[in-house]
């Protein structure tokens, strides 16, 4: 018995001591199932967690394009979407392109570096007022801005498009002007017929006011804005005439007043403020052929009075109101593209020839540097020019500066606050959206932020506190 129950015990013990290297492997077995369960949960929750987070950003980035994309029905600062008006300030040029695409949409553009304003002209290889568009486009009443205050640092800043109000109506052709007040007057323009009407912008709600509108339609004009106010519409296209009509209009009494006409017929001419009240009118298209003739308008007594005649006939020529006092007149069209310049001198009523560019063009930009020199970019000879030229008035020469990225013409050129100049939209055979900073100092360009929208024959105006419309042209 006890023998049994011994080796019962001893064969009990021996079993016992047999299942536990099994039992312990059956343990670790566990736990590395447990370890390894766990390591693939981990692994699970990083991966799901890098996929939330790839499709975060990816959904980010989609909203942030639809945003932009929806901005474009909207209006935006230092880019308005309104057809380019005739004038412009001295410090700023509109060019017009000379390609058989007939652009429309509404920009402004005002420049309060310098009281002189500039027309910029519009015209095709045969007449400014009807050009038949090839490619479809669209005329808008978009705005937008863009911040141009210098930087305290020696780093300029890039600057930021944003959408502002739209204007009232879309218009290409039309003129745009900053007043006394700071609000910026938009005038006539075309939107398949010649407009009458007028609007204001103020900067300070980035809404814009339906006016007084004029008592006869047109686009291709100028307008020039006197000390005391009032603001100068002269000539024009209404549809298929030319106007020698102006009118005065009074900001005070939102009114218009007809004035004396001129001699002569005329659309797509410059005009240029002096500061003894005068205004200069010359070139542009009379209905039956470019001109070569000008006039001055007195402020003083409301008379128009002839001066002396340019040397070349010409259209969709640029001007500018130099240190001096004389007026610089490049380029242009009079059956060919020229590379003439003149200039006139007002103590006399005399032009006389100066130094040609190198290149011939029209639709170009003339931008008055902080320097006295004079910056011409740009235009179009048979083919879009990227080209630019320094004029020097102390020696009457043109000397190469440094090309644009982009070739283009009817664009416009932006002198800003802090001496460097802007160049916006306007076509290289497409209607352009790219924008690019001339630096006086090095004489190279560099491309800047994009607009949200292409224009061309747009407006580009500096507002009184640094930031830049854009208004209108055609998209």
């Amino acid at each position: 018995m006890n023998n049994r129950i011994g080796i019962d015990n001893d064969s009990e013990t021996i079993t016992s001591n047999a299942t536990r290297p099994k039992k312990l492997c059956e343990y670790l077995k566990r736990k590395k199932v447990m370890c390894i369960t766990f390591i693939i949960i981990v692994l699970a929750i990083i991966i799901t967690i890098s996929i939330v987070i790839v499709k975060t950003k990816k959904t980010k980035s989609e909203q942030i394009s639809t945003a932009e994309e929806t901005t474009i029905d909207t209006t935006e600062k230092m880019e308005v979407t309104t057809e380019s008006t005739i004038t412009s300030t001295t410090s700023t040029s509109t060019a017009a392109s000379t390609s058989t695409t007939t652009s429309t949409s509404t920009s402004t553009s005002t420049i309060t570096s310098t009281t002189t304003t500039t027309s910029t002209t519009t015209a095709t290889s045969t007449t400014t007022s009807n050009t038949t568009s090839t490619t479809t486009s669209n005329i808008t009443s978009i705005a937008t801005t863009v911040s141009t205050t210098a930087s305290i640092s020696t780093t300029t800043p890039t600057p930021q498009w944003t959408m502002t109000g739209n204007m009232n109506f879309a218009r290409k052709f039309h003129t745009a002007s900053i007043l006394t007040n700071g609000k910026v007057l938009v005038i006539g323009g075309y939107n398949g017929i010649s407009l009458n009407s007028a609007e204001l912008y103020d900067p300070s709600i980035g809404i814009w006011t339906i006016i007084t509108s004029m008592s006869t339609g047109r686009q291709e004009h100028t307008t020039s804005v006197f000390t005391d106010g009032t603001v100068l519409v002269a000539g024009g296209i209404k549809d298929k005439g030319f106007l020698n009509t102006g009118a005065l209009y009074n900001p005070s009494t939102d009114s218009w007043t007809v004035t004396e006409n001129m001699h002569g017929l005329r659309g797509a001419h410059t005009a240029t403020i002096f500061t003894n009240g005068k205004v200069l009118i010359n070139g542009g298209d009379g209905g039956s052929g470019f001109l070569n003739t000008a006039e001055l308008y007195d402020s003083s007594t409301g008379i128009w009075t002839r001066t002396g005649n340019m040397n070349y006939n010409r259209v969709n020529h640029a001007t500018s109101l130099l240190t001096d006092g004389k007026v610089l007149v490049a380029g242009g069209l009079d059956g060919s593209s020229l590379n003439s310049a003149e200039l006139y001198d007002p103590s006399t009523g005399f032009w006389t020839i100066t130094g040609s560019m190198s290149d011939t063009r029209q639709g170009s930009t003339l931008s008055r540097l902080m320097n006295g020199k004079v910056l011409v970019a740009g235009g179009f000879n048979g083919g879009y020019l990227k080209s630019a030229e320094l004029y020097d008035p102390s020696t009457g020469n043109w000397t190469h500066t440094g090309s644009m990225n982009i070739a283009r013409a009817g664009h416009t050129a932006s002198l800003l606050p802090n001496g460097k100049v802007l160049v916006t939209g306007g076509s290289d055979g497409s209607f352009l959206k790219s924008t690019e900073l001339y630096d006086p100092s090095t004489g190279i360009w560099i491309s800047s932020t994009i607009m949200n929208i292409a224009r061309w024959q747009h407006t580009a105006t500096i507002l009184t506190n640094g930031i830049l419309l854009i208004t209108g042209g055609e998209e």
